[in-house]
């Protein structure tokens, strides 16, 4: 894995409107345990709302994802709009129910959801060029909007874990979905796809951390696999 590098979206601090944390860290502790370089990125934009997460209400304040991220990132981290895929093997997305407003906006929207531009931009190029790309959480569901038939893509597939409702949208979007437990992995081999339920289940860190710790691994083996 000497000298291969993996792009990791994040997109604020915290998991009601931003990334989840448990599930940020694990992914870039993984990666190091694979000796895999990373480099986090986030859209250099407002957050789509700031929540209290001591009492779950919104605050109406005014944050930006970029400089949220940065706690998550220890500081290195760069705007998504300059994330260039041919200076990297992988790309990742954690996830948490900011993911859901900010990178797209599932949360409010459903299936007829938006996409950021710049997160687009990412899947398809890391797609096109055939290289790996993992999604945490509710991510899957991202990757399904964006390569999904219904968007004139090629199709993927995914899991969510066993969220009913999660799973009917990622069929609306033109994707399959494959249950899957929390500390287990998806691979798409056709799309290079790896993706992992995370906190979609009822769970803790431990489950959470095995599980991520499973789809990074399947990165990288497909990573092995390109060398």
């Amino acid at each position: 894995m000497q000298g291969k590098k993996v792009a990791v979206i994040l997109c604020g601090s915290g998991r009601a409107d931003g990334s989840e944390i448990h599930e940020s860290v694990s992914v870039l502790i993984h990666l190091d345990r694979h000796g895999l370089n990373y480099r986090c990125f986030a859209p250099d934009l407002p957050q789509a709302e700031v929540v209290d997460h001591l009492t779950g209400k919104p605050t109406g304040e005014k944050r930006n994802m970029l400089v949220e991220a940065a706690r998550i990132a220890r500081g290195e981290i760069s705007p998504l709009s300059r994330l260039d895929a041919r200076e990297f093997d992988a790309l990742a997305f954690p996830g948490g129910n900011g993911a859901a407003k900010n990178l797209f906006t599932f949360a409010k929207d459903g299936v007829d959801c938006s996409v950021n531009p710049d997160v687009a931009k990412a899947i398809k190029a890391f797609h096109n060029a055939g290289k790996p790309m993992a999604f945490a959480c509710i991510a899957p569901v991202l990757a399904a909007k964006v390569l999904g038939s219904a968007a004139g893509g090629p199709g993927c597939e995914v899991t969510i874990g066993s969220d009913a409702g999660a799973a009917g949208a990622i069929a609306k979007m033109g994707a399959r979905h494959a249950p899957k437990e929390v500390t287990q992995a998806h691979v798409d081999p056709e799309n290079k796809i790896v993706t992992t339920p995370a906190y979609m289940c009822d769970t803790g860190p431990n489950g959470v951390f095995i599980g991520i710790g499973a789809m990074i691994d399947e990165v990288a083996r497909l990573l092995e696999k390109r060398s």
